[in-house]
């Protein structure tokens, strides 16, 4: 057995595994960001600890946030569904743009480093900290959202940038539905859909495209690892109808903050990391 993962150590990483499905579950039904917001950046410092490769670390957080977020997505789209949060309308729309800025986003991926990856996720994260921080309740860009090219595009973006940071699409289209005048909750609801489109191609192709990678972790399928899938998605999945019920019975104005300030220090942390 690889030292990482010999008794002394098996214990406290189930324990952080599990503790971060929680609250990945509880994060993606509540605010609609996805799961991975809180899964990549953990598991990128748990491969850095356990002594992985640098260039594989960032592959195999993304390609494993990517595989945990299938179940998720089904587990909250389910109770936003019920709640009719989830506008299939838009859902319809944005599919295809989605799915094929999954495929360019996967396509990325295959030759760029885990650093330039762990870049996108940290200049990203900086942004969505401060749009979550500052953005004002009720502030608005548009009416409503775009038609035509543009709309498209917007959903072309959110998959490319989301599977290369390995998020379930929520933590870019809740902020985009948002500033063009969408029901916070609707787009929450919706948000949660879209991180299927998303997670289900996105993390096929981090498998396929980590077959023949060299030096992988311990129970590791291409990029994706089995033992941190196995601990994260049972405690994601009962975690998620909790967010999604707090969502639609509180204001989420303090804990939106109070994430941002994780991300933020998140993202600091990573550019960092890169910079040494």
């Amino acid at each position: 057995m690889n030292a990482a993962f010999d008794l002394a150590t098996l214990a406290p990483l189930a324990a952080a595994m599990l503790g971060t499905g929680v609250a990945a579950g509880i994060m993606a039904g509540l605010l609609g960001v996805g799961g991975g917001i809180v899964i990549v950046p953990v598991l990128f410092h748990i491969l850095t600890g356990m002594g992985v490769e640098e260039g594989l670390r960032m592959h195999m957080a993304v390609g494993t946030s990517l595989a945990t977020i299938i179940p998720t997505s089904i587990s909250s789209a389910h109770s936003h569904w019920k709640r009719g949060g989830v506008d299939t309308a838009l859902l319809r729309s944005w599919g295809v743009p989605i799915f094929l800025g999954v495929l360019l986003g996967a396509a990325i991926s295959l030759v760029v480093s885990g650093q330039v990856l762990t870049g996108v996720f940290a200049a990203v994260a900086l942004v969505v900290a401060a749009n979550m921080a500052l953005r004002p309740d009720g502030w608005t860009v548009r009416e409503s959202l775009p038609t035509g090219a543009a709309k498209y595009g917007l959903g072309g973006l959110i998959g490319t940038f989301s599977t290369l940071m390995g998020i379930g699409g929520g933590t870019l289209s809740v902020p985009i539905l948002s500033a063009c005048n969408f029901p916070i909750r609707r787009a929450v609801g919706t948000a949660s859909a879209i991180g299927l489109i998303i997670a289900v191609p996105g993390a096929a192709s981090f498998v396929w495209n980590g077959l023949n990678a060299a030096d992988l972790p311990p129970f590791s399928l291409g990029y994706v690892n089995l033992l941190g899938f196995t601990l994260i998605v049972p405690a994601t999945v009962l975690a998620a109808p909790l967010g999604a019920k707090i969502a639609h019975a509180i204001p989420t104005g303090l804990l939106r903050k109070a994430f941002a300030l994780f991300l933020f220090v998140t993202a600091l942390r990573m550019i960092y990391e890169l910079a040494v």
